[in-house]
């Protein structure tokens, strides 16, 4: 396996549910959209268990269209592997999608969820992707899909949100390699979110959040105080064999990347 991919204009985000990407990655895929790179988004489940009064095909139909419309904000598109909400798990079937996503794509750069986070469905996200970027490079791993895509040339790179409230499941807070400055793109993150209606009921109740948009807000500005911006996105890299080890954010997007980190609160 070469060291990296081809450099391509092809950026892949990936998410254990519909809004994950808005909440923690979009402000850095808003960025590289304006950069002139091609964004597609992707989560592992339907979010068929995000409603307290949708039946779950009901809900599931109405988040895939919100993720889509939230998708087209940036001329991205949107696909979903088909798991259910709760169910992810890292069996063969899930990583044979896994890995033909990343063949479709081929993307140059990955991102996807915290290995560390609050539930076991993000969690199983970043391990189904990182393997799914090191198999889709392996001409005999077959996928076992309907047409399927032709092995990618090598490895993209691969970096990782923060967990929800940057903490894991013991409540150790998890410090970031590096963050995106995403001040002057936090009105194209808000309006993506804004998308998923469905799920301002859903958190109320389920999770005390009333507040959907001024809660990612809220984070973001903790983020942007601990750099010296006023919002920010943190984020991971995985540099372990044979990923690329070399920040290619701060290649693509310059002054917005800075590795300063000062914990506050």
């Amino acid at each position: 396996m070469e060291q990296h991919e081809t450099i391509n204009n092809r950026i892949l985000a990936v998410g254990a549910h519909p809004d994950d990407v808005e909440f923690l990655i979009a402000g850095t895929l808003t960025l590289l959209y304006q950069k002139g790179y091609s964004i597609h988004i992707a989560t592992v489940a339907t979010g068929d268990m995000g409603s307290m009064e949708l039946r779950s095909q009901q809900i599931s139909s109405k988040r895939y269209k919100e993720a889509v419309n939230a998708a087209k904000i940036l001329d991205a598109s949107y696909q979903c592997l088909g798991e259910s909400d709760l169910s992810i798990v890292f069996d063969n079937p899930t990583r044979f999608k896994a890995t033909e996503l990343i063949r479709k794509v081929a993307p140059y750069i990955v991102f996807t969820l915290s290995p560390q986070d609050y539930m076991k469905d993000h969690e199983l996200t970043a391990d189904l992707m990182w393997d799914a970027c090191f198999n889709a490079s392996v001409p005999n791993y077959d996928t076992h899909q309907t047409n399927p895509a032709s092995p990618t040339t090598s490895v993209p790179y691969l970096f990782y949100a923060d967990p929800i409230e940057g903490m894991d499941r013991f409540g150790q807070r998890i410090k970031p390699e590096f963050y995106v400055d995403i001040s002057s793109v936090m009105d194209t993150k808000e309006k993506m979110l804004s998308q998923h209606d469905s799920q301002r009921s859903w958190l109320k109740v389920q999770h005390g959040m009333d507040q959907y948009i001024i809660n990612m807000k809220e984070w973001s500005a903790k983020r942007g105080e601990e750099v010296g911006v006023k919002y920010a996105e943190g984020f991971r890299q995985h540099k372990g064999h044979p990923f690329p080890a070399d920040n290619v954010l701060k290649e693509l997007l310059g002054e917005k990347v800075g590795k300063v980190y000062h914990p506050v609160g």
